[in-house]
C-alpha cells in the first residue's frame, strides 16, 4: 500500500475549459510518466500538441452526448476519484467493474460568472453551469487523503514542482490544501449562479444566501494590527479598488482600500461628461467634495472644504488625472490617489511620492447598478441592496412658503448626493457646488449639524476667511429633524435651503421654522410617499 503522506502520481484527468499554459503544463506531467484521461475540446489541443492522452469516452466505454453535458458523469470516473488505496473493499469494486485510478484531477470550470458580466442571455448562462466539473473536484477533494485536485494552473504547478521534490508523488499537506481551495472555489460558483437566479427571477430574499469570492491580495493585517484580513472579489463586475491596477506606492491596508472605496462609489455618483468631481475621504467619510469644469479646481475646492481633515486623506476622482491636478496633489500628505485612469505626466509626477499608492481602475462604477452589500452580525449576514436611490427636481416637494432658487436647487442636489456617503447621523452643507461643512456619525442630528458648522468655522480660520462658508451655503439631512433644533443650528450656520426625507410627526413644527427664517425646504418624494410611520 502507498504511503498516506506521500502518494505517486500515476493517472491524471485534464478538462480545461481555459487551456491558458495547458500544454506546457502537460508535457511536464507526461515527462513525469503520468497517463492523461481527458475530454472534448482538451483532449483535441492535447492530441494536436503531439501528447498523448486517452479519451474519457474509452475509459466509460459511453459516448460524449448532449452537447457535452454528459460525458464525466460515470462510475468509472467518479469511481476513480473517490476510491480509497487502502480500503480492500473499494479496491475489489475497482477491479472488479474496470474502474482506474485517477490520481490528479485538473478541472476549471465553464465561465459561468465571465458570461453572466459579458449580459449573455439567459439561454447562454445557463449553457454555462458546469455539472461535471464541479461533481469530480468535489470527489476528488473528498478524497483527498488520495488525490490531489487542482482548479487552476497555479494549482497544477504546485503538484508538478511536488513530483519533482518527491520522486513523483505528492505529499498529504498539499493534498489538503488542494482541496480546501477546490471546496472555495465551487462554493463561490454555485454562490454566483444562485444569486444570478435569484436576480433573474427578483427574489430579493430567497430562502438560502451565499456570498463567495477569490483572493486577490492578503493584507498586512485588518482595522488593527491584531486583526488578520484579505482582499477578495466576487463575481460581480463593478470597477472600483477590485479591478484596480496599482501603479506604484506601499502595500494597501485594510483601511487604505475601505476609505479608496468609500471615495470611489462617491466620486462616480457625478457624470464625467458633465463635470468634474473630486472627493477627499477619512476614516471612509468625506471631509471634502467639489465639483467644477476644471479637475484641478474640483480638488482645489475639495481641499479648501476641510484642509486639516485632508492631511493623510484618499483622493479620488471621475475623470483621467491630468499633469496640473497631480502637480497640486504632491503638495501635501496623501495616502491613496484612485482614479479611473491617469497620463502619462501625470503618473511621473506622482512617482516623486514614492509611498504614495496609485490605483487606476480602468471605469467609472455604474450608481445605478444594482447589487448587494453585506454586514456580519453575530451567527449572520445582514444583506441589503446597494443604495441607488437620486432624486430630481420634479421628485421633490417644496414644503415652506419660499421655493429654492435656482442656484440653492442644484446645490441642493449636489448636497444630497453627498450626504448619502456619509455616516448618520449626517448634515452636509454645500455652496457653489463644493461642501462647506460635513457633520457625520452623531448620535443626534442636532449634534451632526453642530458639528458640520465647527468644521466650516475650523476651516475659515484655516484659509483665513472671514466667516465660515455655511453663510449662504444649502444643507442636506440624511433623515427627517425630528425636532426643529437641528433645522435652527442649520438656520444659525447661515444655510439658507434645505433638503431632507421628511415624515416626522413634528414636520409642521420643522416647517414653521423655516418659513419664520425665510428658509426655502424641501422634501423627498419618497418619505412622504412613505409617511411618518415609514420614516421613523
Amino acid at each position: 500500500m502507498p504511503d498516506l503522506d506521500l502518494v505517486p502520481l500515476r493517472r491524471a484527468l485534464i478538462s480545461v475549459s481555459d487551456k491558458t499554459g495547458l500544454i506546457e503544463r502537460a508535457q511536464r506531467l507526461a515527462a513525469a510518466n503520468v497517463e492523461i484521461l481527458s475530454t472534448g475540446g482538451t483532449l483535441k489541443a492535447l492530441q494536436a500538441a503531439g501528447l498523448t492522452a486517452l479519451d474519457v469516452a474509452d475509459v466509460t466505454a459511453f459516448p460524449e452526448m448532449m452537447d457535452g453535458r454528459l460525458k464525466t458523469l460515470h462510475p468509472r470516473v467518479h469511481g476513480g476519484l473517490l476510491g480509497r488505496r487502502d480500503n480492500d473493499q473499494d479496491i475489489a469494486d475497482m477491479a472488479q467493474h474496470a474502474i482506474p485510478a485517477i490520481d490528479l484531477l485538473y478541472v476549471n470550470l465553464y465561465p459561468f460568472e465571465d458570461t453572466v458580466a459579458k449580459g449573455a442571455e439567459y439561454a447562454s448562462c445557463v449553457e454555462n453551469i458546469d455539472i461535471g466539473g464541479p461533481a469530480m473536484i468535489r470527489a476528488a477533494a473528498k478524497n483527498h487523503a488520495w488525490v490531489a485536485v487542482c482548479v487552476d494552473g497555479e494549482d497544477l504547478d504546485a503538484v508538478l514542482d511536488a513530483l519533482d521534490s518527491n520522486d513523483g508523488a505528492t505529499p498529504l499537506v498539499l493534498r489538503k490544501q488542494l482541496a480546501a481551495k477546490s471546496y472555495g472555489r465551487t462554493a463561490a460558483y454555485d454562490a454566483a449562479i444562485s444569486n444570478w437566479f435569484a436576480d433573474s427571477l427578483d427574489i430579493p430574499t430567497p430562502s438560502y444566501r451565499a456570498f463567495g469570492g477569490h483572493l486577490l491580495q492578503p493584507l498586512r493585517y485588518g482595522e488593527n494590527p491584531h486583526q488578520a484580513a484579505a482582499l477578495y472579489r466576487t463575481s460581480e463586475i463593478r470597477p472600483g479598488i477590485t479591478t484596480a491596477r496599482q501603479m506604484q506606492g506601499k502595500a494597501l491596508s485594510f483601511n487604505n482600500l475601505a476609505d479608496a472605496d468609500a471615495a470611489f462609489e462617491l466620486a462616480a455618483e457625478f457624470d464625467p461628461e458633465a463635470t468634474a468631481a473630486v472627493v477627499i475621504v477619512k476614516h471612509a467619510n468625506p471631509c471634502g467634495v467639489a465639483l467644477h469644469e476644471k479637475l484641478t479646481t474640483a480638488y482645489e475646492n475639495a481641499l479648501l472644504a476641510d484642509p486639516v481633515s485632508a492631511f493623510g486623506g484618499i483622493v479620488a476622482m471621475n475623470r483621467t488625472l491630468d499633469a496640473e491636478t497631480a502637480n497640486e496633489l504632491v503638495r501635501i500628505f496623501t495616502e491613496v490617489v484612485v482614479a479611473p485612469d491617469a497620463d502619462e505626466d501625470a503618473l511621473a509626477i506622482l512617482s516623486a511620492k514614492p509611498n504614495l499608492r496609485v490605483l487606476l481602475t480602468g471605469a467609472l462604477p455604474n450608481p445605478d447598478q444594482t447589487g448587494w452589500l453585506v454586514k456580519t452580525v453575530a451567527g449572520g449576514l445582514l444583506v441589503q441592496e446597494r443604495d441607488t436611490g437620486r432624486v430630481l427636481v420634479s421628485e421633490l416637494k417644496t414644503v415652506t412658503q419660499r421655493a429654492p432658487t435656482e442656484q440653492e436647487m442644484t446645490d441642493l442636489l449636489f448636497a444630497w448626493k453627498v450626504v448619502k456617503h456619509v455616516k448618520s447621523n449626517a448634515i452636509v452643507y454645500a455652496r457653489d457646488g463644493a461642501t462647506a461643512g460635513i457633520g457625520m456619525g452623531q448620535t443626534s442630528r442636532l449634534e451632526a449639524a453642530r458639528l458640520a458648522l465647527s468644521k466650516a468655522e475650523a476651516t475659515a480660520g484655516e484659509n483665513k476667511w472671514d466667516t465660515p462658508h455655511t453663510q449662504g451655503s444649502v444643507c442636506a439631512s440624511d433623515a427627517f429633524f425630528p425636532f426643529a433644533d437641528g433645522l435652527k443650528a442649520a438656520i444659525e450656520a447661515g444655510a439658507t435651503a434645505i433638503i431632507q426625507p421628511g415624515g416626522s410627526i413634528r414636520d409642521d413644527e420643522v416647517i414653521a421654522a423655516a418659513d419664520e427664517a425665510g428658509l426655502a425646504m424641501v422634501f423627498t418624494i419618497s418619505a412622504i410617499e412613505a409617511g411618518p410611520a415609514a420614516a421613523m
